[in-house]
Formats: structure tokens, C-alpha cells, sequence
């Protein structure tokens, strides 16, 4: 057995949820409203706490665990505004898409603060019948014979038929129950965000909005220095969510924090414009997995799953970046694999394998699997140096006229080419593989 000395044994559980966040609260709610018995854990003094994301929420999963409805949902704002901004120290070509039918539907989107967020899931889950306690580190897990059959958390220990890691992308208890190695830097990126303060009249106007109208911007290029990865901006409703998402072998390799490419972000002309007059109120980080089902990370074992970002449930096209709605769907699948072994008391490896079935029903594999290619794609890194450098280059000679005549878009799009030093052939390679992979 692991984990040191007994200590005192609590009551048993049907199932254990290391991990209050989106996976760990659906699961625990699925599991609850069957009338199983289920603890939740969370090591933040309230659910989300400790968690950090960028700020949007795909809708649908809360449509199914809540087909009744959801209006108490603690959002900020729906998402009808998509832009892509492509960025050099001094320019931005930007493309947007709006579209008003986005908002307040399931197929749609919306802001919102994982603390609130987060919270409110899991009082859900709580409201259903499971048993939450925040601000517990676990500290081990219960093994039996080489079989997961708890946590251990302190002094105590909590005997589960199940247990399910919701912990994040670190997992220390995927790697404690022996199904992932740690993390390699090529696998992870860094995230930092920080919540700037607006009024709500200054953000409707400045981004032509109304008061439940969001805007979700990404950027490419300058915003990253030319790294691997990019920004993000997300309207609230009176703040503004700005953030960055860098690889970590280029900020190695590189020799460049985090917090100073952030700091040269919010100084670009074009972001300084929509940030001015803000007040910084917030500044979080967090490491986020980028290989999805390329990531070596088994999701099951004898009574043991793996939910979340734990498992590497994330789907990062470049245009969208998916992971709450990814982990709770999970969760929902956790759950159900739970229920199931239930049934006819099989907790083993081959009884909690139907996972992968319930991950297959969720669409959760399904997404998985059809964007596989779409991170190594997005470790090209032509897509954030040369490109964003040709397309502000290539915009600003179009645009530019000096009474000498100008030349057509053609011979003007070869001379942006030359100048950057970029293939047109590698242009077309890129272009043929980046529809492939997204």
C-alpha cells in the first residue's frame, strides 16, 4: 500500500474526484444525480481558484448536463465577434467575422472566469447529492496489490472503488498511477493572462458592441516574438481578458521570459489602442498541453481514470482553442464508464477500458482524432515569424501610394516575397498541409 502510515479512513466512496474543475464538477455531477457516492476534492480554498484559462466557454456541454437551462451560469459575454490579427512590431492585418446568431445559443460561446465558473459547477454537483471539500492537497494515492482504491490526503485516508484525476495538465497522479511520464517541454506551452479593467460603456464602444455582445481576438506574430504561439483577447463585461501562449523550447531556446514578450504585446500600437485607459488587476500563468492524442498518456487503469487536461483533452486549430468544453465532456464520459462498472461491481483495467467507448460517444476521440495533425502544424515556425511579417508587408505596399505609378497586386505580392525571402512553393506546401491538419 502507498501513501505512508494508515491515519484515519473516512467513509468509502463509490468514486474519488481529485480536481473541482470543469472534468472533476461534471463528473461528480453525473455521478451524484445517479445517486452514486462521490467526494469531490479540490486543493484551492474554493473551486477554481487555482485554475487559469483564457477566458471562453463553449456552450454545449452545458446544454446537455443542463437541457432544463443554465440563465444562472455566471458568464460575462457571448461571443458574436471573431477576429485574426496578423502582427509586426508596428502593423496589424487583422480579418474578423460576426455573426449575431452566435450568441446566446448552444452552438455558441461565451466569457467567463474559471473562479466563477468553477465554483458554480461544482454547487451543482454539491446541489446534486456529492460531498465537496476544498482547500485538500491529496497527497498520494491508495494502491492495493498494484489496483487504485483511494486517495491519501494528509493523515486521512479515502477508500473509492474508482478514482478520477481531474488534476491538470502536471497530473502528478497520472504519473503516480504509473500511465504518463513527466511532461517534456516539446509537449507543453506556457500561458499567461492578465484581466484589465474597463468600463463596460468604454468596451461596448470601443469594440462596437452591446452590453451581452462579446469579442474573441487571436494574434500572430509580433505578439508572441515570433515564437510558436500567440495572443488572445476576450472582452468581459467590464474587462478585458489579454493573454499569451508561447512554446516552452522557444522561450528556452530563446532566452526570453514570458512576462517581457507580454509586456511588448500590450506595448504593440494596435493592442495599446484597445488596452488604453485599462487598469491590470490580475496576472496568472499556467503550462497547457499542445500534442492532444499525441501526448504518451494512458487514461485508464484498475480503478483509476484520467480526466481533463490530465488526459490531454485539448484542441488547439490556431483558429479556436478548446479545453473546458474538451474536460467536461470528458467528465460526462468519466462518469458514465463509472456508473457502468457499478453495475455488475468490475472496477478492473478491462471494465474501466470502456472509457475510451464513452470518450467515442461524447464526440470527445472523434475531435481528437480529426485534428491530430494540428499540432504539429502549429509547431511550423514560418506560421508565426515569416507569415505575419509577409501579410503586414504585402498589405502595406498595396496600401501604399507615392504618385509613381503603382504597380498591380501580382507583381507587388513577388516583391513582398523576395524581400521576405520566402518560397512561394513552401508557401503552397504550408497552405496544402495546414488544410489537411485543420
Amino acid at each position: 500500500m502507498r501513501g505512508g502510515p494508515k491515519g484515519r479512513r473516512m467513509d468509502r466512496f463509490d468514486a474519488v474526484v481529485i480536481g473541482a474543475g470543469p472534468a472533476g464538477a461534471s463528473a461528480a455531477l453525473v455521478l451524484a444525480r445517479a445517486k452514486a457516492k462521490v467526494l469531490l476534492v479540490d486543493r484551492g480554498k474554493t473551486p477554481g481558484a487555482k485554475n487559469v484559462f483564457g477566458g471562453r466557454i463553449y456552450a454545449y456541454p452545458l446544454t446537455q448536463l443542463f437541457p432544463e437551462g443554465w440563465k444562472d451560469c455566471p458568464m460575462e459575454r457571448w461571443v458574436v465577434k471573431e477576429g485574426l490579427a496578423f502582427q509586426t512590431e508596428d502593423s496589424s492585418f487583422s480579418v474578423q467575422f460576426e455573426c449575431p446568431r452566435l450568441g446566446a445559443g448552444p452552438s455558441g460561446s461565451f466569457t467567463a472566469f474559471r473562479p466563477k465558473f468553477d465554483t458554480w459547477l461544482a454547487s451543482k454537483a454539491e446541489q446534486a447529492g456529492a460531498t465537496l471539500i476544498s482547500g485538500i492537497k491529496v497527497d498520494d494515492l491508495v494502491q492495493v496489490g498494484g489496483k487504485i482504491r483511494g486517495i491519501v490526503a494528509g493523515q486521512d485516508q479515502v477508500l473509492a472503488d474508482v478514482v478520477i484525476a481531474a488534476d491538470g495538465v502536471t497530473s502528478s497522479f497520472a504519473q503516480k498511477a504509473n500511465l504518463r511520464p513527466a511532461l517534456q517541454p516539446e509537449e507543453i506551452s506556457v500561458g499567461v493572462k492578465e484581466t484589465i479593467e474597463l468600463p463596460k460603456e468604454t468596451i461596448n464602444d470601443r469594440f462596437n458592441l452591446n452590453s451581452e455582445e462579446g469579442v474573441a481576438q487571436v494574434f500572430a506574430g509580433f505578439s508572441s516574438g515570433y515564437f510558436r504561439g500567440g495572443g488572445f483577447l476576450y472582452t468581459n463585461k467590464t474587462s478585458l481578458s489579454l493573454g499569451l501562449v508561447v512554446e516552452s523550447e522557444d522561450l528556452a531556446h530563446g532566452k526570453r521570459s514570458v512576462a517581457d514578450l507580454m509586456g511588448e504585446f500590450k506595448a504593440q500600437p494596435q493592442v495599446q489602442k484597445l488596452i488604453k485607459g485599462g487598469k491590470s488587476t490580475e496576472y496568472s500563468a499556467h503550462m497547457i498541453p499542445e500534442l492532444g492524442l499525441a501526448t504518451p498518456t494512458r487514461v485508464y487503469t484498475d480503478g483509476f481514470l484520467v480526466a481533463g487536461d490530465a488526459g490531454g483533452f485539448l484542441v488547439n486549430t490556431g483558429y479556436s482553442f478548446r479545453g473546458v468544453d474538451m474536460a467536461m465532456k470528458s467528465g460526462i464520459a468519466a462518469a458514465n464508464t463509472v456508473l457502468e462498472a457499478r453495475e455488475t461491481q468490475d472496477y478492473s483495467a478491462a471494465a474501466m477500458s470502456r472509457y475510451m467507448a464513452f470518450l467515442e460517444k461524447e464526440k470527445v476521440l472523434q475531435d481528437l482524432e480529426r485534428f491530430r495533425g494540428a499540432p504539429f502544424f502549429m509547431k511550423n515556425p514560418r506560421l508565426f515569424s515569416e507569415y505575419p511579417k509577409l501579410i503586414c508587408d504585402l498589405a502595406e505596399r498595396v496600401y501604399t501610394l507615392e504618385g509613381n505609378g503603382h504597380d498591380r497586386i501580382l507583381e507587388l505580392a513577388m516583391a513582398a516575397f523576395r524581400q521576405n525571402r520566402i518560397s512561394v512553393v513552401r508557401l503552397l506546401k504550408d497552405l496544402v498541409g495546414g488544410s489537411q491538419a485543420m
